[in-house]
């Protein structure tokens, strides 16, 4: 039985690797710019400590769907949102930058 259990294994694992993946789904019907986050508004927030208040102010300033914290000498993905703002701070907790994606 042990004889034909490492062939069965290799092809079992061979056909697994000829599975598609289901494509993305979206959450937005096409053609709404719903959520789209525009960095510049909320700016002013540069200098100010990070906290649930002032992410709720970043977002509702934004118009981002979600928030992503950037503590100091973190390490990030590269994939773009456009409903998402990325904010930036300090080992003081003080924000220093404010940009979508």
């Amino acid at each position: 039985m042990t004889r034909f259990a490492v062939p069965i294994l290799a092809s079992s694992l061979a056909l697994a690797g000829c599975a598609s993946v289901p494509g993305p789904i979206e959450d937005r019907e096409a053609g709404t710019t719903g959520g789209t986050c525009t960095a510049q508004p909320a700016q002013r927030f540069i200098g100010q400590t990070a906290s649930s208040e002032t992410g709720a102010a970043i977002l509702a300033a934004t118009g981002a769907q979600a928030l992503r914290w950037g503590p100091p000498d973190s390490v990030f993905t590269m994939d773009f949102r456009q409903d998402r703002v990325n904010v930036m701070y300090d080992a003081q907790l003080r924000i220093t930058e404010i940009r979508c994606g």
